[in-house]
């Protein structure tokens, strides 16, 4: 019998950079800097700054960059505070089969290694898009048993894709792969409860800890079950339902690669993926009649299939909780006309306008298949009027995707949201041609020199 880890590491430990095109690698160069940009957006939240603090009484003591600060401190601990800081918005990438957050799970863990393997770009991209195509390939057989029984797939999921990541990065062989992959079902957790508090970025940020320290923990020797994934209590016994893996497995690295068939869907709005498609419809139903709130006597949402279970506050009070709240976004974008950075502070989401609307807004899920995902928005106006908009691909979603200029723009707002007073476009266009310049050379450079010195 072959276990999944050993198929997943004959494929990891062959996989390189001359099997990718260069649109594969621009894929992930975009991923790497949407990704930096929302941490660097991010960086001034409750949660990055307790973490910070957490993380002082190691700083100084690896080479492994702090994105928002430049202080150097071990790959794990790095990794960690950076995936936090990345997620604590929620306004980093998605990929839609996954149902989470793809890149916030690979890109911290890779940086964190990166000072430590002299990795340039194409190094990088390999690592990540071997990731990616381990983590689409598991989405799509197990990602809805798993997300319906609570799990927090960027992180529970993620941690498999992270650690296959790292280990590519690191160059390791098959057999060290397989006991990486073991040692992350170790660490695999993360509840979708803990959606709207610090806890789902900490979520996030555990996941590239994890998939450092398997890797680096493999690398030493450490070993786990050959069936740590497919045996009788293994991996896919509690986190699915047993689903068989071969079929998807077996068509690992075989072009097309599946970050060209499932692609990147990069955020326009800074809250839970499961609200846009409905955000670009109440937007543009705004947009298109001139609507005000006060015209507005109610608005029902309607979903596809398990379009709305990471939505879990119907009546918040709080930032965080807005961001997971379809009623809050509906409101939010009906009296102000936008969604932005600023819509997700607490006073924001406590206005009486807002509140007193909150009970105005239905949502329901349609029955039929998950994907392909959609949304519908009805609007019934005061004076009876109907209005009703339907989207099945969103302005950002892999199906029509930001452009480059427009996901420098992104990182342009996300610095200047931040205070931050680096060159977005100079940035972005370093990332863009990484293609063999030294990853962690690159994001530490930001910060001057004392952060490239260890």
């Amino acid at each position: 019998m072959t276990f999944a880890s050993t198929q997943i590491a004959s494929f990891a430990a062959r996989f390189n950079d001359a099997l990718l095109t260069e649109k594969q690698r621009h894929q992930s160069y975009r991923a790497l800097l949407d990704t930096f940009a929302v941490a660097v957006a991010g960086q001034h939240d409750d949660a990055p700054r307790i973490a910070r603090e957490y993380v002082q009484p190691v700083a100084g003591c690896g080479d492994a960059i702090a994105w928002c600060t430049g202080e150097l401190l071990p790959p794990e601990s790095a990794a960690w505070l950076n995936g936090i800081v990345a997620h604590v918005l929620d306004y980093d990438d998605v990929m839609t089969p996954m149902r989470g957050h793809i890149s916030v799970a690979l890109v911290p863990a890779l940086a964190a290694l990166a000072p430590m393997t002299g990795a340039d770009g194409k190094r990088y991209s390999a690592a990540y898009i071997a990731g990616f195509e381990v983590l689409s390939k598991f989405s799509r057989v197990m990602v809805l048993p798993h997300y319906s029984k609570g799990w927090h797939s960027t992180s529970a999921l993620g941690v498999l894709g992270a650690t296959v990541s790292c280990c590519v990065l690191l160059g390791l062989n098959e057999t060290q792969i397989a006991h990486a992959l073991g040692i992350a079902v170790a660490q695999a957790s993360g509840s979708r409860q803990n959606f709207g508090t610090m806890s789902k970025s900490f979520q996030a940020g555990h996941c590239a800890s994890a998939a450092v320290r398997s890797a680096l923990l493999a690398r030493a020797g450490f070993t786990s079950a050959p069936d740590a994934i497919d045996g009788k209590c293994g991996y896919q016994a509690l986190y699915a339902e047993r689903e068989s893996l071969t079929e998807v497995l077996d068509s690992l690295g075989k072009q097309p690669l599946d970050i060209d068939t499932v692609g990147i869907d990069i955020k326009k709005y800074p809250c839970c993926f499961g609200t846009h498609k409905a955000l670009d419809a109440v937007l543009g139903l705004r947009r298109e009649h001139s609507l005000t709130l006060n015209q507005v006597r109610n608005v029902e949402i309607i979903s596809s299939a398990h379009g709305l279970e990471s939505l879990l506050y119907t009546r918040p009070k709080t930032g965080l909780e807005g961001k997971f709240s379809m009623e809050y976004v509906t409101a939010a974008a009906l009296l102000d006309g936008s969604i932005r950075l600023s819509s997700f502070e607490d006073a924001q989401v406590m206005r009486p306008a807002v509140q007193a609307f909150l009970p105005n807004v239905t949502t329901r899920e349609a029955d039929g298949p998950t994907l392909p995902r959609w949304a519908t928005a009805v609007v019934h106006l005061k004076n009876n009027k109907k209005l009703e908009k339907r989207i099945d691909i969103g302005r950002g979603d892999s199906g029509d995707p930001l452009s480059d200029d427009e996901v420098t723009a992104k990182v342009e707002d996300c610095f200047s949201f931040a205070g931050c007073k680096w060159d977005a476009r100079q940035f972005a266009n370093q990332v863009y041609g990484m293609t063999t310049r030294n990853v962690g050379e690159l994001l530490a450079g930001l910060h001057g020199p004392q952060a490239t010195t260890r």
